[in-house]
């Protein structure tokens, strides 16, 4: 055992940088340790040989030094007491919501369900799909239209993808117009509007609601109306559906989850596509996000829609599974084919929706509704002032007849937000479930100046008010009838549900997650405390400026430190997921080449190797993808890039590179590279997805790029949510700082926004300015070389069981390596999914399988793994490889052998046992996994079969179980 070294100076007692030995996972004797087995004497030295000496800056970073915990978060506090949390009766689509506190507890605070990955190994992700599933039927039930996705971005970005959705099925390839009703919100026609400028689109706003409002429905493929309507407003757009149908063309309508347990359902207007956001069932407004939006659509669209579809199918014992469906339509596939560029969904914002659905089930969800209407038509009727409009559910619009400024002034004395309609006498206030009775009384004293005492609200009959849902547009149909929804009315149960599906699931609580290029690490319990901290969580995203001082200097001080890390000079926090911000970075390059006359520039040079989002990315911004090729060492092909950089140079709009490429590696040539496309006019775009391997060591700007996206997810600790939330700001030079997006709510006309909120998802920036804090510029640093160090300790590791595919010009990979598994298939049968497979029988999730490259593994270690948990990987992967090995040698057979037959679950461990290998060498193939076993849930899952037969609501688990 180490003893304790004396301390000296009242510093060492100090330890600001105490969280560095947190963050990162090995001690400084296990870096040494590794070091030796690479054969060298510091991380000084492995740097130099792994990053080009042209691009690796000696010098630190100008970020303030590191503050430990309890001051970091001292400070933040300060901070969050500047943000003022009024009572905000705004709507526009945010909703103050209750959290129930069981779902705090168990799911928002809980890393067993926020540090999962996305459920691609599906045996090992049960719990989240059930949840997602849960999250689906709710949807499906509530819209009435008979397939919903497992999350998008936000209300605006789904609005966005309904489009595209309708403009790849219209029959008519000269059918280029999209309606769009005024009454719309603000920021969904402000991204529909900058989605469509680069997709050929014509939108045109105009007043959908009366029967003569869409007027010629020549070449229009499409519509998107809203009900209620951004001024509350309920609209029968059965009519509207009729008129587009009888063209060819389809209808999306926006919606609200909560009005529709009172209100006629978007499919029984006849409707093709309904969406909106989840926020309002149990998710904090936190400033504009992360919330789950939702969107559903008729059957014929089902392999048109975006996003995950969680479905149901068999594993190999013929058991029922749940797992992705119809992935061939994903971006990582079918890349500039794909059904849209999104890789980050909203996971966990859309399990804790499902979950509240479930923990209020439809009775106490169909109580919230009523009652936050009841108290509208209370409100309408009392406050003595024209109301615009006789039907609506929450908001109620007021003409204040020359009383706006003195309303205005009542609702600051009592810190009551309303929203006010510019250049009008109107203002509106939208109601949700945390009004109360004091809070309602509080609003007519605002209006009317009456005092109204609460007590004397209590007896009120129900009746008496006017209705403001008219019978036709009553809800009709059942909602929410599966059994989930009825079962677990006692905390106590509920609660055991949430543990039950929280244990099918590998996280970060169990093991390693060696994905690569998606950088799983440390999501420290300091950084992720502030999300729960009302100051935060509790604004709406439009409040006055002096309301959100907090957010505004927290915002100012994490953009100052990117921009430092980047080496650029100006960010977005818009972007609301990495691929949000490859189109926001490829927008501004094309907006800036417009701006200079040269907006016919079309052309964008992808290399072979790139993340599939980025040609996709590029062909929702009209461009046209051009391939470079990749030289035998997986970089890029210099001889082919000059080639097509001659061929298009009058063209080009931008090169997208991943810096370290895909496949691992610092190139040597990259900015010589970037000099080629900038010499012939064109702009270079570097994915942020491995910027873990440059932070503190080099920066896109010195290398040459001219914008950068950064996965806060990846990089700065924004954890995974098991599938999303995701947070991807860009950062630019100089020349494209004026064309950095806009507030979609106060600008919807400037086709500049590509998300709802003005700074996308602001509340979880919060954990990414923890984490800089904590580590300053020395942390950032050390992180980035262990993550190096890592890396390359676990490919020497493996290299002699598992060829290492690529490496830089001395031997060494960057953050990450590819396990080179080709020749497994041809000569004995076993894939790369094998083993991926078999590795959950030692309790780890699999590396990114087939990813960039088929049948290889891509492992990406991060730098909070310590050197006892990359040694137990790699005893795993070994093992694997002697279990290969006796396949070769014909010990096992080639067919019934644990590679093959993986996973293995503890039902069939229990059944009659017939394999020709034995029980212990199935489930614990090495000592240390019988000390802590995790049971994958279910065999291996038949995705064929799943997609052959789509199924993507909440089915009665027994009938599957009959079935087979």
């Amino acid at each position: 055992m180490k003893t304790v070294e004396p301390i000296d100076r009242l510093d060492g007692l100090l330890a600001e940088d105490a969280f560095h030995r947190r963050h990162i996972g090995p001690s400084t004797d296990s870096q040494q340790g590794m070091l030796a087995a690479l054969g060298l004497d510091s991380l000084h030295e492995l740097v130099a040989q792994t990053v080009p000496a042209g691009i690796l800056r000696d010098d630190l970073l100008a970020l303030p030094d590191p503050l430990d915990e309890p001051a970091a978060l001292a400070h933040l506090r300060q901070l969050a007491q500047k943000n003022q949390v009024w009572r905000s009766y705004i709507g526009a689509g945010y909703y103050g919501t209750h959290t129930p506190q069981p779902i705090v507890r168990n799911v928002l605070e809980n890393p067993g369900w926020y540090t999962a990955y996305t459920p691609y190994q599906a045996e090992v992700a049960q719990g989240r799909l059930e949840a997602l599933m849960n999250f689906q039927q709710v949807v499906v039930d509530l819209t009435g239209l008979p397939t919903a996705n497992a999350s998008l971005l936000d209300e605006a970005t789904a609005a966005a993808e309904a489009m595209g959705v309708f403009l790849r099925a219209r029959k008519s390839a000269s059918a280029q117009r999209y309606l769009v009703d005024a009454e719309v919100h603000p920021q969904v026609i402000a991204v529909l509007r900058s989605r469509a400028r680069w997709m050929g689109i014509t939108i045109e706003v105009t007043d959908l609601t009366q029967p003569s409002g869409a007027g010629d429905l020549s070449n229009v493929f499409g519509a998107h109306v809203q009900t209620p309507t951004t001024r509350g407003r309920l609209v029968d757009f059965s009519f509207l559906a009729n008129q587009l149908h009888a063209q060819g063309a389809r209808l999306a309508i926006g919606t609200d989850l909560l009005a529709l347990l009172c209100t006629k359902s978007p499919g029984q207007m006849g409707a093709d596509a309904a969406l909106g956001s989840a926020q309002r069932f149990g998710v904090p407004m936190g400033f504009g996000g992360p919330h789950a939006a939702f969107l559903s659509v008729r059957a014929d669209l089902v392999r048109s829609m975006p996003g995950r579809i969680i479905g149901v199918s068999v594993d190999a014992h013929g058991q029922p599974a749940y797992r992705m469906a119809l992935q061939t339509r994903e971006q990582h596939i079918r890349r500039d084919k794909a059904t849209s560029n999104i890789c980050t969904a909203q996971a966990l914002l859309a399990n804790m929706a499902g979950f509240y659905a479930v923990y209020h089930g439809p009775e106490g969800l169909s109580r919230i509704a009523l009652r936050v209407n009841v108290f509208a038509r209370l409100l309408a009727r009392e406050a003595g002032l024209p109301v615009l409009s006789p039907t609506f559910f929450d908001t109620v619009v007021f003409d204040t007849q020359g009383q706006k400024d003195a309303i205005l002034a009542r609702a600051q004395s009592r810190q009551i937000n309303l929203r006010a309609y510019p250049g009008s006498t109107h203002l509106s206030v939208s109601l949700d479930e945390t009004v109360t009775l004091e809070d309602l009384c509080d609003l007519l004293w605002v209006f009317s100046e009456k005092t109204v005492a609460p007590q004397s609200l209590r007896g009120l009959q129900m009746a008496s008010l006017p209705e403001s849902i008219p019978a036709a547009l009553t809800r009709t149909e059942p909602v929410l009838t599966h059994p989930v929804f009825h079962q677990y009315r006692s905390e106590t149960e509920f609660v055991r549900y949430l543990k039950r599906l929280e244990n099918k699931d590998i996280s970060l609580v169990h093991s390693m997650i060696p994905l690569g290029s998606c950088t799983m690490k440390l999501n420290a319990a300091s950084e992720m405390a502030p999300v729960s901290w009302p100051e935060f969580a509790a604004l709406h995203p439009y409040v006055p400026a002096d309301q959100s001082r907090g957010y505004a200097e927290m915002l100012q001080a994490l953009r100052d430190w990117l921009v430092e890390i980047t080496g650029f000079a100006e960010v977005s926090f818009q972007p609301n997921s990495g691929a949000q911000g490859e189109y926001a970075g490829i927008m501004a390059i094309r907006l800036y080449q417009a701006a200079q006359g040269e907006g016919h520039r079309d052309v964008c040079l992808i290399p072979a190797s790139a993340h599939g989002t980025n040609p996709a990315t590029a062909q929702m911004m009209g461009l046209k993808i051009v391939v470079v090729a990749c030289d035998q060492n997986g970089n890029i092909d210099l001889n082919d890039l000059s080639a097509k950089i001659a061929e298009h140079g009058p063209r080009l709009s931008a090169l997208m590179v991943t810096y370290p490429s895909t496949h691992g590696v610092f190139e040597a040539e990259i900015r010589e590279i970037c000099a080629q496309v900038h010499a012939v006019g064109g702009q270079v775009y570097m994915d942020g997805a491995n910027l873990n391997a440059q932070a503190g060591l080099t920066q896109p700007g010195q290398i040459g790029a001219d914008v950068c996206h950064m996965n806060l997810h990846k990089t700065f600790c924004i954890p995974h949510g098991g599938g999303g939330p995701g947070m991807g700001p860009i950062a630019v030079a100089a020349h494209l700082a004026p064309y950095l997006n806009v507030d979609p709510f106060t600008s919807p006309d400037a086709a500049n926004s590509v998300s709802a909120a003005p700074v996308g998802s602001a509340l979880i920036t919060t954990i990414s300015y923890m984490y800089i804090r904590m580590m300053g510029a020395s942390g950032i640093r050390k992180a980035t070389e262990v993550a190096i160090l890592n890396a390359n300790y676990l490919a020497h590791r493996l290299k002699d069981y598992f060829p290492i595919l690529y490496t830089g010009a001395q031997g060494r990979v960057a953050h990450e390596c590819i396990l080179d598994l080709r020749g497994l298939k041809a000569e004995l049968g076993v894939t790369a999914e094998d083993v991926a497979k078999r590795l959950m029988d030692y309790g780890f999730h699999a590396p990114t399988l087939s990813f960039p490259v088929a049948d290889t593994l891509m492992v990406e270690p991060t730098e909070s793994e310590s050197k006892a948990e990359l040694d137990r990987f790699c005893e795993a992967m070994i093992a694997i490889a002697q279990e290969i090995e006796k396949i070769r040698s014909g010990v096992y057979d080639r067919i019934d052998n644990p590679v093959k037959n993986a996973p293995h679950t503890s039902r069939e461990l229990a059944a009659d046992w017939s394999h020709a290998y034995s029980r212990d060498e199935a489930v614990f193939p090495l000592p240390w996994v019988r000390a802590a076993k995790f049971w994958p849930s279910v065999k291996r899952i038949d995705n064929a079969a799943g997609d052959r037969t789509l199924v993507c609501t909440c089915p009665p688990i027994a009938s599957y179980a009959e079935q087979s």
